[in-house]
């Protein structure tokens, strides 16, 4: 089964053209959402809304937040929460490298390999 992905507000633009391209030409069967795009997961959202909006809703969070991102889901996890998983993504990168890694891992593994845990892309 392929995974489900949430990008942040920061990742909004080439990344998501991106992976909808590739899933247009056939290359890529990613579902993504977008902070913003969700009614009940406007822009502006906290990261420990996004990261509510992620455990009830089943996606892997695609995120930059390097610096506040990690203190932020470790007080998830110590609340009780759980994570289908986070993906932060280490700048400067190419938005096509990005992509391709996400298509990948997609299909890649079983989604309870990325539960509670986080990762550093690429």
């Amino acid at each position: 089964m392929a995974l489900r992905y949430l990008l942040d507000e920061n990742l909004r633009g080439p990344l998501w053209k991106a992976l909808v391209d590739a899933n247009q030409r056939g290359e890529s069967n990613v579902e993504i959402t977008r902070v913003g795009d969700e009614p009940d997961l406007p822009l502006g959202s906290e990261d420990p809304e996004i990261l509510r909006w992620a455990e009830r809703e089943g996606f892997i969070l695609v995120s930059t937040d390097i610096h506040t991102m990690p203190a932020y889901l470790a007080l998830h996890l110590q609340a009780g929460g759980h994570s289908p998983g986070v993906f932060l993504v280490q700048l400067p990168c190419s938005v096509s490298e990005l992509a391709e890694w996400i298509s990948v891992l997609a299909d890649d593994r079983d989604e309870t390999y990325w539960r509670d845990r986080l990762f550093y892309l690429p």
